[in-house]
């Protein structure tokens, strides 16, 4: 009797899916999440009788054939990349991406990272860094004594220092965009890393189409549906419950099959 294996199969699934659906409903309020998606399919199938064959000597063909699924597996985590709502905040390093790129931060032992977190802050010698310290690419660096710093949609960063009424161009902020946003690598604390699915990073300016521009004050909420997770693990916990109910139901047909005399 397959239905054992085939059931276990399934709880196995779901627990893959009851997995990325908590991680969903534990990042409800982390800056720029995204939330993720379990993708399933099936299984290899036996083929008892053949699609076509004939059903008897001379006769016609079979319009059916008899095939018995072996169960389900996970295919895939799919980012789910839609646009997040935008909280305003008022501080002047809070920056948001209203589209759908993402700015880019260098890592410590080098190399590049991207990220939807724009929760920017200064170092101790004025450099724009993320929450962990990196540095954003490319570089600003804010002078001493500023007294504001205004960020336009299309990237550029101003500074008005002391008294001056002129403000002092810092550079402007770029962003990244992918062919598969789905194919990156998600590395914590809010980072992804460019991969082979994902393609070669596209540097764009704020502005550019399909690249979104840059909202100074805001930061972006995470896009997760807690209506709809709570859903989804309804759901999940229910098709869990049915595949064990699946093993108990053969486990005692199993039994009486062995209890025949």
């Amino acid at each position: 009797m397959k239905a054992l294996g085939i059931a276990a199969t399934g709880m196995l699934a779901q627990q893959t899916n009851v997995d990325v659906i908590s991680n969903n409903i534990a990042n409800a309020n982390t800056t720029g999440f995204k939330a993720r998606r379990a993708a399933f399919q099936d299984l290899i199938y036996e083929n008892v009788k053949r699609e076509g064959t004939q059903t008897a000597q001379g006769g016609a063909a079979r319009p059916t054939g008899v095939d018995v699924g072996l169960g389900v597996q996970t295919s895939g985590v799919v980012r789910l990349n839609t646009q997040g709502g935008l909280a305003q905040t008022g501080n002047q390093t809070d920056m948001a991406i209203d589209g759908r790129g993402y700015f880019t931060v260098l890592l410590p032992e080098g190399g590049q990272a991207y990220t939807r977190d724009g929760a920017f802050q200064l170092s101790a010698e004025g450099q724009l860094v993320t929450m962990q310290g990196h540095e954003v690419d490319p570089g600003i660096v804010v002078p001493e004594n500023t007294t504001s710093l205004e960020v336009t949609d299309d990237g550029t960063v101003q500074a008005f220092v002391e008294d001056d009424p002129v403000p002092v161009e810092l550079g402007r902020l770029t962003l990244t965009t992918f062919v598969n946003d789905s194919g990156l690598r998600a590395l914590g604390d809010n980072l992804m890393q460019a991969t082979v699915a994902s393609g070669d990073p596209l540097p764009a300016n704020p502005g550019d189409p399909g690249v979104g521009v840059i909202r100074q004050g805001h930061l972006e909420n995470s896009n997760v549906n807690i209506i709809q997770q709570i859903t989804d693990l309804i759901q999940a916990q229910r098709a869990y419950e049915m595949n064990s109910k699946t093993i108990e139901t053969a486990d005692q047909m199993l039994s009486t099959a062995n209890q025949i005399r």
